[in-house]
């Protein structure tokens, strides 16, 4: 992962990247986990004695022998539990065609708090950050993180990264106060996969973009893979909506999305006050879950003991310390979807590892998919 400081206060963070396929193996990991991450992380106020972050990326996640889970979503994580939502908004988010998306995050114009976008609109917002004073220090970074890296592949991913400053402008940070944190070795003649990472930081005096990839065997992390530009989609918007030029829009997120907030007429101005920017994205808001499509976690509908060995597992806690709820009525997933509610009260390190133990956690799970829809763990599922 890289790791900035910009150095000045910060009221915003912006990422961008490629659906790529993330596979694995087709064996049996037994119990253990094997997952991908590919993030992007803004901690507002690093001073505090117990750091809250944000982050959202996309995740992959085995689930059995030829199975897997595949989507973004984004999470609010702090020392005393964490939540997290799957976004189903946008085009195609939980398939790895190619197509570039966007990731962001926005401090709110009032209070504490930021709002979430994924590809130029709002997707949700935190509830429990910490009040910035001017002054002091902050973070952003970009990572791709990878447990059972025997088993998984991720081809290069070419991530990049702007934030914001006070005054409202987009900029890229210093390459002085950029550094890398790889946790495997860097792959090599002697050092090959699958227990090593390839990765690339490019730029002058700012940080441009960082490449990597996880090879399951050997292979060379060349430019057409960084560059390369896929354009899968028909038709192109028209005219102007929440005064943000569409056909522009379009144009960059398929060129040159990196500089979308700089080159399209409206779109700085857009994801500051309406925060819904993307005509196209809102259109194909589909009421489908974060494993549908053909990488879902299940076919049909899930059953009772499909969700509980799935929480057990993502949340490290046995079985019989799960509670399913069977779905009553419809909740809300993108219009009305109904879900098994997964409640338990034995410790866990939540689903994203910070290094703490938290107690207890509640889940929904879709009863159409057995996808993962939201969830708390600790103290946050008292907000």
């Amino acid at each position: 992962m890289t790791c900035s400081q910009p150095g000045e206060p910060m009221i915003g963070g912006f990422g961008t990247w490629r659906n790529v396929p993330i596979t694995f193996d087709a064996v049996d990991p037994s119990s253990a986990t094997v997952q991908a991450a590919n993030y992007l992380r803004i901690t507002p106020n690093t001073e505090e004695s117990a750091p809250r972050w944000i982050e959202i990326g996309l995740y992959a996640a085995k689930t059995g022998r030829t199975t897997q889970k595949y989507g973004p979503s984004w999470f609010e994580l702090t020392a005393s539990g964490g939540r997290t939502k799957a976004i189903t908004a946008g085009i195609n988010p939980t398939k790895p065609d190619g197509r570039t998306h966007t990731y962001m995050a926005v401090r709110q114009s009032s209070g504490n708090q930021w709002d979430v976008l994924y590809d130029f609109n709002k997707v949700g917002q935190t509830s429990s950050q910490y009040k910035v004073p001017r002054g002091n220090s902050n973070r952003i970074d970009i990572g791709l993180e990878v447990t059972g890296p025997q088993f998984t592949n991720v081809p290069a991913i070419a991530n990049r990264m702007q934030f914001m400053t006070e005054n409202k402008n987009w900029q890229r940070v210093a390459s002085q106060n950029t550094a890398r944190v790889v946790s495997l070795p860097v792959c090599s003649a002697a050092q090959k996969p699958p227990y090593c990472f390839s990765s690339r930081l490019t730029g002058g005096t700012a940080f441009t973009q960082w490449t990597v990839s996880k090879p399951r065997k050997p292979s060379t992390l060349s430019a057409s893979q960084t560059d390369a530009v896929t354009t899968v989609v028909s038709g192109r918007p028209r005219g102007t909506f929440n005064g943000v030029d569409q056909g522009a829009l379009r144009t960059c997120l398929e060129q040159s999305p990196n500089s979308c907030l700089e080159t399209v007429p409206g779109l700085s101005e857009c994801v500051m006050t309406a925060r819904v920017c993307n005509e196209a994205a809102l259109r194909a808001n589909q009421a489908s879950s974060w494993a549908a499509g053909p990488l879902g976690s299940s076919a049909g509908a899930a059953t009772p003991s499909m969700v509980r060995a799935d929480a057990a597992s993502a949340f490290g806690v046995a079985p019989s310390a799960v509670t399913v709820t069977a779905p009553i009525g419809s909740y809300a997933l993108a219009g009305s979807e109904s879900t098994w509610t997964v409640t338990s009260t034995a410790p866990t390190r939540g689903l994203r590892d910070v290094g703490r133990m938290f107690r207890g956690f509640t889940a929904h799970y879709s009863a159409r998919t057995g996808a993962l829809v939201d969830a708390c763990w600790g103290r946050m599922c008292d907000s």
